[in-house]
């Protein structure tokens, strides 16, 4: 594999994280709307205190990337966040880069104080659960449930 580099994404790599978002949407067979993901790129890039996305950047050009969102938590008695996208390109699956992800955003949770890291992942990727298991991650045996209480401008 050629060379590649967890770098911080700009808002000059929307172009691409749209496409690539649309390819993961795509894939695991979630509703996709490139106006409001782009909005939601644009705005999530432009305010720090929301979290953090990486753009894993090969000689190829853009193969992945990783997104971190901040919370707070009662229950884990601080800040807490939650690696809420993390999407490779099938040609770059199971060379590492998921674990790269995660070294990466430990590192940045870390750096701020995080106390705790969540993730979901569907019941039916047993190769990314596996991976997250290996990294350290427990299933909490809780069901994420979500109710969706505003919706985005048309």
């Amino acid at each position: 594999m050629r060379e590649v580099q967890f770098r911080r994404a700009a808002l000059a790599d929307i172009d691409t994280l749209v496409r690539l978002q649309a390819g993961y949407y795509q894939e695991d067979g979630y509703a996709y709307d490139e106006r409001k993901a782009r909005q939601a790129w644009e705005t999530f890039l432009s305010d720090t205190r929301l979290g953090s996305a990486w753009a894993v950047d090969s000689a190829a050009g853009l193969v992945g990337y990783l997104v971190v969102t901040l919370g707070y938590s009662l229950e884990f008695l601080g800040a807490d966040a939650f690696v809420d996208e993390l999407y490779l390109i099938p040609a770059v699956r199971g060379q590492g880069l998921g674990r790269q992800a995660l070294r990466v955003a430990e590192a940045v949770c870390a750096e701020l104080g995080v106390d705790a890291l969540h993730l979901e992942v569907e019941r039916s990727k047993t190769g990314a659960r596996e991976l997250y298991r290996r990294f350290g991650f427990v299933d909490s045996e809780r069901v994420l449930m979500t109710k969706r209480l505003r919706r985005t401008a048309k």
